[in-house]
């Protein structure tokens, strides 16, 4: 099952975040939520599989901030 590790407002932040975890070797998948059809509002949530859940949040943490 994919569970969402983060969730960010920005495309440009989604796709950093995607990079990341992906040069880690975790499987990454994006979803858009609440896209509005200008894609000036909604959210993109960042999924990874549940079992790699832990990994990711540490990745993120480390790297990303």
């Amino acid at each position: 099952m994919w569970m969402a590790v983060y969730i960010t407002q920005s495309k440009e932040n989604a796709e950093k975040i995607r990079m990341l975890l992906q040069q880690a070797g975790l499987p990454v998948k994006i979803r858009t939520a609440n896209q509005s059809e200008n894609d000036k509002f909604g959210c993109y949530e960042i999924l990874v599989p549940e079992a790699e859940l832990a990994e990711a949040h540490e990745v993120i943490i480390n790297k990303a901030l």
